[in-house]
């Protein structure tokens, strides 16, 4: 299973870049385990997070993932 990566940074699919950027910046600063507390959980949710970005970020790789969200 695909994690949902827009649900994961909460912006929508149709969200710019810089949208993307936004979200990410404040989630990774509200999850990182050096402000938020280091405890398993908040260590996985900011890999998530960085996981997330690292693909949507990028443009190629954000319409490979879209492509993937298809269901024929």
């Amino acid at each position: 299973m695909n994690a949902d990566y827009y649900s994961i940074l909460e912006i929508w699919p149709s969200s710019s870049i810089d949208d993307v950027k936004k979200s990410y910046f404040r989630l990774a600063k509200m999850y990182h385990p050096d402000t938020a507390g280091d405890t398993p959980e908040n260590r996985e949710r900011f890999k998530l997070i960085n996981e997330a970005y690292n693909i949507l970020s990028n443009p190629q790789k954000r319409h490979i993932y879209d492509l993937s969200l298809i269901h024929i």
